[in-house]
């Protein structure tokens, strides 16, 4: 990506989110963003027809009932110290939460495979994590190494250092191998930001960076960083990436009131190790 090029994006998006914040008067579309609680059926027949996620507006979080709202989080544990029984726990309260998926570190992504066998309960782990610092080589083989072993969703994390350093053609490709790992498997893709050591500018440009390589989702953080979600970057990312591409939301999410707030925000997934108490 052109310097000069991703420069004038970013200041148009600047621009553009600025004049809709000034503007924007009334709604337009009454009613779009609560028709996944209010539709169900149009809803089942998008998801039949091909669609993985469907578009929500402000206030959805409020009508969700817990099992929509459960559907929307990854039930997590990535702290180094998580014994089996941990886990064997996690896939427990996933399954009978019926949470989207598990989110766990790569080594225990066989054990939670052979747990969730049968349930409607996927298999999420992290590549690349928590630093992203690993090579794009290393990234890619521990994408597929992970994809063969089970795991349905895979939740990178982006070379933060070369994109604070604007070695963007890097970052670009660093997200692409993985990606292009992922959609060869039919495995959903998603790119951590880290968006607590980012400034506004680099969160927009990982976000075009992140879309323009067919990336499922953009995540806000991993939450062994300094900070963890904010809703002032789940909007700002939904408005980057538009419809097309989900934001998860992901650290310090301990309560039913902060998920809402996210997906309110833009969020259409959640990540969170509070996911029982948060549905409770």
């Amino acid at each position: 990506m052109k310097s000069v090029n991703v420069d004038k994006i970013v200041s148009q998006v600047f621009l553009e989110k600025s004049l809709l914040d000034f503007y924007k008067t009334e709604e337009t579309c009454k009613g779009w963003e609560t028709n996944v609680i209010h539709q169900p059926e149009a809803v089942k027949n998008i998801v039949h027809v091909g669609a993985d996620r469907i578009s929500a507006g402000l206030g959805v979080g409020d009508s969700l009932s817990e099992i929509g709202l459960a559907r929307m989080i990854d039930h997590t544990i990535l702290k180094p110290d998580a014994t089996i029984e941990e886990i064997k726990n996690l896939c427990g309260e996933a399954r009978k939460y019926h949470f989207i998926s598990v989110c766990v570190n790569p080594g225990f992504v066989p054990l939670c495979s052979e747990l969730l066998k049968g349930s409607d309960v996927k298999v999420c782990t992290v590549i690349g994590f928590p630093l992203g610092a690993t090579s794009t080589e290393a990234k890619r083989f521990e994408a597929e190494e992970a994809i063969k072993k089970g795991a349905a969703e895979i939740d990178m994390v982006i070379s933060i250092g070369r994109l604070k350093s604007r070695d963007l053609d890097y970052v670009a490709n660093d997200v692409r191998q993985v990606v292009l790992a992922a959609k060869k498997e039919r495995v959903v893709s998603k790119v951590i930001l880290e968006t607590a050591l980012l400034t506004d500018e680099e969160k927009i440009i990982a976000c075009l960076i992140c879309k323009e390589a067919g990336a499922d989702f953009v995540k806000t953080s991993t939450g062994f960083s300094k900070g963890g979600a904010t809703v002032g970057d789940v909007a700002l990312m939904r408005y980057v990436v538009g419809s097309s591409v989900g934001v998860k939301a992901s650290g310090g999410i301990k309560t039913k009131e902060d998920a809402q707030a996210m997906i309110a925000s833009g969020a259409d997934r959640i990540g969170a190790s509070a996911s029982v108490k948060i549905v409770s």
